[in-house]
């Protein structure tokens, strides 16, 4: 049985990479794509640094950043920057929904608000790849 550490242990690292995958795909962007990839990197940032205090709380080890990440698909363009940053936020969704199960009050509320705020990233950055639809049903649910 996975517990409420584990899973957010699960999304710091999922936290982690987005910031790497950030950092990798926004240059590849036009400037209204970069300011959006700043603003989705600082949130990354922001929630990584809260985990790091919860994690601390509930007494629990924090996994640290990888030095690098492999990308599931080579990145050489515009086009393929805006299919990994949906696919990115699309797995931080992932992790803070598996989170949902095991969090109550107000660490519920926030969860459920960073599982959003990466849905909602998800959905802009496949509008911005003219992707459609650009919503999908149950964010961060594996295919069946």
């Amino acid at each position: 049985m996975t517990t409420l550490a584990e899973r957010l242990q699960t999304a710091l690292a999922a936290e982690h990479s987005a910031i790497y995958a950030y950092g990798r795909f926004g240059v590849l962007l036009d400037k209204a794509g970069q300011k959006e990839a700043r603003t989705g990197e600082e949130a990354h940032r922001a929630r990584r640094d809260a985990l790091l205090l919860r994690l601390a709380e509930l007494k629990a080890a924090a996994p640290v950043a990888e030095p690098g990440y492999a990308l599931p698909f080579p990145l050489a363009d515009r086009a393929a920057a805006l299919k990994l940053a949906a696919y990115v936020e699309d797995g931080v969704a992932a992790s803070w929904r598996a989170a949902l199960a095991d969090a109550e009050g107000e660490l519920r509320r926030q969860v459920l608000t960073a599982y959003t705020d990466a849905a909602v990233r998800a959905t802009r950055w496949r509008r911005r790849a003219g992707v459609a639809p650009a919503t999908v049903p149950y964010p961060g649910r594996k295919a069946q």
